[in-house]
């Protein structure tokens, strides 16, 4: 399938897209269904075709392992921050309505940085895990 131009073509023409919609679904989680759990995994599904059409290799070349583990940190960084930031502003764990002047817009403020932070979380480590297992040789 590497050496396929059909397939190259194919997939070259449906990664962006795909991305696009993993970022509309994360942005537009908290009006609608969606969020950061299901955007993480289209995300994660769209770099995995690339590394299933043009190899690991190519893939790890442009998504390196080291920034995998840098988003999977950020990610529970950001919502664990923003969890004790509602403690800090007077309220409870993950309390988002303290977050902003207006109870409504803390809790959107709050949602949008939650669900970010599981998305690059989510998304990390579905690739990592990927390369963990596409990675290993002799072992079919």
């Amino acid at each position: 399938m590497k050496n396929d131009p059909v397939v190259k073509a194919v997939s070259d023409l449906l990664i962006p897209p795909i991305l696009l919609f993993g970022l509309y679904v994360q942005f537009h989680g908290d009006f609608g269904p969606g969020g950061g759990f299901q955007a993480g995994v289209i995300i994660a599904v769209a770099i995995i075709l690339h590394a299933l059409v043009h190899g690991l290799p190519a893939t790890r070349s442009r998504i390196p392992d080291h920034f995998l583990r840098i988003t999977m940190a950020a990610g529970v960084i950001l919502y664990v921050g923003v969890g004790f930031s509602g403690i800090l502003a007077g309220g409870e764990f993950l309390n988002y309505s303290v977050l902003a002047d207006d109870p409504l817009t803390g809790q959107h403020i709050g949602v949008l940085l939650i669900e970010l932070g599981v998305g690059c979380t989510v998304a990390s480590v579905l690739i990592m895990l990927f390369y963990q297992f596409a990675g290993r040789k002799g072992q079919r």
